[in-house]
């Protein structure tokens, strides 16, 4: 894997607050969630010290290799916790701490995912709920290069997708019945892009 040191020309975003309208929805962006300096050192860390690893994912009734890098971490007192999970770091108990103080809410576990190049990506989902309850809350952070996020309504195609691009330093909050109503993606592109690293705090129930 190709490490960059080289965080200058990464974007933050300027659109500071922003709570979107949709229905049977409620998701809230923030940009600059995380000064430039935060957000360089965070990336840096993460991209190096992160042990990642790929996995297998069903697609049309065959396995395949998901076109994504991912690295899974749990609190050591959460009850029947993952064998396969790993304590949480410095890095992330402080970016974890720095989310909870914004929503008031806690988090126990976290999931990593490593996007290399323009050709990693995730396609159209809605979380499984069977580890975090029927609408789980989904609070997202963003290093490094900027991708587009996409969400779509599950069941009213009168309603056109969402797109939001998630930059250097960026939050994003997806709450209420958002899960249940509504999918996400990070589509590909084809531009010649750097890394992105996503944290994705979590609620788990066992």
């Amino acid at each position: 894997m190709t490490l960059f040191n080289d965080t200058e020309i990464f974007t933050s975003g300027t659109g500071g607050k922003k709570t979107f309208d949709l229905p049977d929805g409620d998701v809230i962006l923030i940009d600059n969630f995380f000064t430039k300096e935060e957000s360089d050192y965070y990336y840096n860390t993460l991209l190096r010290k992160t042990k990642w690893h790929e996995y297998e994912m069903e697609l049309f009734e065959k396995k395949v290799t998901a076109p994504r890098m991912i690295s899974w971490f749990e609190d050591n007192d959460n009850p029947n916790a993952d064998s396969k999970k790993q304590e949480l770091t410095t890095e992330l108990c402080t970016s974890r701490q720095r989310v909870e103080n914004e929503i008031a809410l806690k988090f126990n576990a976290v999931l990593l995912n490593l996007y290399r190049n323009g050709k990693d990506s995730v396609a159209w989902h809605s979380d499984h709920t069977d580890k975090s309850g029927p609408n789980p809350i989904i609070a997202s952070v963003s290093f490094g290069e900027t991708r587009m996020f996409k969400l779509r309504h599950k069941f009213r195609k009168d309603i056109a997708p969402v797109k939001i691009p998630l930059h250097h330093g960026s939050f994003l909050l997806m709450a209420g019945t958002t899960n249940s109503f509504w999918q996400h993606q990070v589509p590909k592109t084809t531009k010649a892009i750097l890394p992105r690293i996503n944290l994705t705090f979590r609620s788990v129930i066992r």
